[in-house]
């Protein structure tokens, strides 16, 4: 694993950062960005919960450079951006600190949820948002779901008008077509655009043929594009076997990728990220993390973890440059199998 420690040591030792321009408002900010949610109870246990060292590494994250980090309200109801309002609120202006809103947990243990777009529950949510987040404007904020039973200029409207309020400095966009995305920046800016996009999961990027690419669409419109889950829910860090057990309450136990019988055949995904992970000295993460920059110089992947020594080698990833051969060898990785029913 010599890679690991060079390219760790690389992000370490090095004053340059690597950073990427956020158009909307000029600011550079770092090329890989902290996915936030599992620093509580939310889409996987976390029976260790520890707020003071979830607010060391929070600091952490922002002393080594990552400019963005992604929340969102529903997030241990609360707990995350309470969290994070605690932990750097006295540095707010060295960070780009995402959140969404539009999401209702009923049920924190099973995960069950619904949308609300309502132009009134937008508002209390955004109000709720900042008193947690201890600051008087999001810096990004998302909807985080179009809700069915709202039309989408509802929504977009109601938070537009907290922009004219002062509450929000910048909206985006999260799990949407380019046909809302662009009825959406009709109305007002879509600054950003939230995916699910890895070297297993590429619906934003699976309309490419037929101008539906929402990557591309965000490069034409000056948005910055952020992939959400980036190493595959774990699974591209080559460190989940079919053995592996996962913890009551963590969503991998009900998704289809994930039964032992998926693990098993999605192994065959890892050979080509092995292969230019051996070639270039590196880790499988930072070569999954690598490939979704090489997407755009608008493209900030949001990569989660619990540990500073993996956010250390997340980081350093963006000082890995991959070669055409290796991008093409990438771009074939079939794509994740699941249990036959």
């Amino acid at each position: 694993m010599g890679g690991f420690i060079t390219l760790a040591e690389q992000a370490r030792s090095s004053h340059t950062l690597e950073t990427r321009l956020f158009r909307p408002d000029g600011r550079r900010i770092g090329a890989v960005g902290l996915g936030c949610a599992g620093l509580s109870p939310w889409m996987y246990a976390r029976p260790d919960l520890d707020d003071q060292a979830w607010a060391s590494l929070l600091n952490a994250a922002v002393d080594l450079g990552v400019g963005l980090l992604d929340t969102a309200d529903v997030y241990g109801q609360g707990h995350n951006e309470q969290l994070i309002g605690q932990a750097l609120g006295h540095r707010r202006s060295e960070v780009l600190i995402a959140t969404k809103v539009g999401m209702v947990v009923d049920d924190l243990a099973t995960l069950t949820w619904h949308c609300d777009g309502r132009p009134t529950h937008l508002r209390a949510a955004v109000e709720a948002s900042l008193r947690r987040l201890r600051s008087g404007s999001v810096d990004l904020c998302y909807l985080h779901r179009v809700d069915p039973a709202v039309p989408l200029e509802e929504s977009w409207g109601a938070l537009a008008s907290m922009v004219k309020d002062g509450m929000i400095r910048h909206l985006g966009l999260s799990d949407v077509h380019v046909r809302d995305a662009e009825r959406a920046h009709r109305i007002h800016p879509v600054a950003a655009i939230q995916s699910e996009l890895s070297l297993w999961s590429r619906a934003p990027l699976g309309g490419r043929r037929h101008g539906e690419d929402v990557v591309d669409w965000c490069a034409r419109n000056g948005a910055l594009f952020v992939p959400f889950s980036p190493l595959g829910r774990g699974f591209l860090t080559g460190t989940i076997t079919p053995d592996t057990s996962f913890a009551p309450g963590d969503l991998r136990t009900r998704h289809p990728w994930f039964t032992s019988a998926a693990r098993a055949g999605n192994h065959r995904i890892l050979t080509p990220l092995r292969e230019v992970a051996k070639r270039h000295d590196a880790t499988e993460s930072q070569v999954a993390l690598a490939w979704l920059l090489a997407q755009g110089d608008h493209v900030i992947p949001i990569p989660g973890t619990t540990r500073l020594v993996y956010m250390r080698s997340n980081i350093s990833a963006a000082k890995l440059t991959l070669t055409p051969q290796d991008l093409s060898l990438l771009d074939s990785t079939p794509p994740p199998a699941q249990e036959p029913s």
